[in-house]
């Protein structure tokens, strides 16, 4: 079948997110196209749906000749392309040369700076409370009595957390800080302050991780909630702070209705990801944080009917789809194995769950992040990557000198 004349240029190829992306426009006769800095460890471009496949200058270290790629490679084609980064990072970058990449992409954001403001946990708290959205109580380093306000506002435990959490995931291998102590506390901002990395602290919202929710959402150029469904996080990695490991879409009407309010609020385009957290003492939603590229289970509203990166598509070339929302609770669940064996390690170990409620939480049908029957090559590629990984550190020699 004849391929869409618009292409879609995907930005990243070596994480889960950007192959369910690809498989998503590439099943609807979209071309895809693949852009990444390395090829190392890649397997989203294995996808048979993958239609082209750049390697670029890198996003930060060679800024300006990644953007000058970009735009040199849109200015070739007969239509403009549709830009879809799927990763943080390079998120941060579009945003600020959106002006620039807007004369030769489509982009759904318009307002050049908005990524960046919700992305930033310090910048979202405060936009957070200006539109009456709660959110966890927060403390800004620097603050007049910082030290009192955390010990009785706050209180231990509690959350140390970046402003930019790519930067801060990449230094440390982690979302965050959890501390029980002033000393822990010290220790953390030490580490951070020592990487040149600004963080916030937070009030820890009581509740299992099953009381983390989603609100996913696509606003046309109207700055109108189109499509939306509602998600429930059962499992995260690494535990209890983690990314998205087993979800399931469950309708929250409460959800909709903050989730809506707020993101139209502030004027934004495209698709967005709330996170919320519900208080297990008192059942109030807490803003936690916001995601402005393609969701980590993607697969699961694909599956489901709500193809974002179609939708998205579909919207940047003037002729959007119908609305999609998802007002019942289909049960259905996106799974990423490898990254779940390793939370229900974690989560048996620390008693959390039990080996029945692990095993029940199976019965159900199924999303999964990279295996496919009919496009098996990125799952392959992937196992590779993790043998090698796994021979590189078992057999790994010391160096001498």
């Amino acid at each position: 079948m004849k391929l869409l004349k618009n292409k879609a240029v995907i930005l990243g190829s070596n994480f889960y997110i950007s192959l369910s992306t690809i498989r998503s426009l590439g099943k609807e006769n979209v071309h895809t196209v693949s852009m990444a800095f390395s090829d190392d460890g890649g397997y989203a471009d294995k996808s048979k749906y993958c239609h082209e496949k750049h390697i670029i200058p890198h996003f930060r270290n060679d800024t300006k000749n990644f953007i000058k790629y970009l735009i040199d490679y849109a200015k070739k084609q007969d239509e403009t392309p549709v830009l879809i980064p799927c990763h943080d990072s390079y998120l941060e970058v579009v945003d600020e040369y959106l002006d620039e990449l807007k004369e030769y992409y489509h982009i759904p954001q318009t307002e050049k700076g908005l990524y960046t403001e919700i992305m930033d946990k310090g910048t979202l708290s405060k936009l957070a409370e200006r539109k009456g959205v709660k959110i966890p109580e927060t403390v800004h380093i620097g603050e007049d009595n910082f030290y009192e306000k955390i010990e009785n506002n706050i209180k231990y435990p509690c959350l140390v957390k970046p402003i930019d959490s790519p930067t801060f995931t990449a230094k440390f291998r982690k979302k965050l800080f959890k501390v029980y102590t002033k000393e822990e506390l010290d220790e953390a901002l030490k580490k951070a302050e020592d990487a040149e990395i600004e963080v916030i602290v937070q009030r820890i919202i009581p509740g299992f991780d099953d009381h983390m929710y989603t609100f996913d959402a696509y606003l046309d150029q109207n700055a109108k909630v189109v499509h939306w469904a509602t998600c429930q996080k059962m499992r995260q990695f690494p535990i209890n702070f983690g990314a998205s490991v087993y979800t399931i879409q469950r309708y929250v009407p409460e959800l909709v209705e903050i989730g809506s309010r707020f993101l139209e609020s502030i004027n934004y385009k495209g698709f967005a990801e709330i996170e919320f957290k519900k208080d297990a003492e008192t059942g109030e939603f807490y803003l936690i944080e916001i995601n402005v590229r393609i969701t980590n289970f993607n697969a699961l509203l694909t599956k489901l009917g709500m193809n974002v990166p179609y939708i998205t598509y579909r919207d940047m070339i003037g002729n959007p789809l119908s609305p999609i929302t998802f007002e019942k609770t289909t049960n259905r669940a996106f799974i990423h194995l490898l990254e779940d064996i390793y939370s229900i390690r974690g989560y048996l170990k620390t008693k959390q769950l039990t080996v029945f409620q692990i095993l029940k939480s199976y019965f159900r049908p199924k999303a999964y992040a990279i295996w496919s029957w009919t496009d098996i090559k990125p799952a392959i590629y992937f196992n590779i990557n993790i043998l090698k990984r796994v021979f590189n550190k078992l057999f790994r020699r010391p160096i001498t000198k």
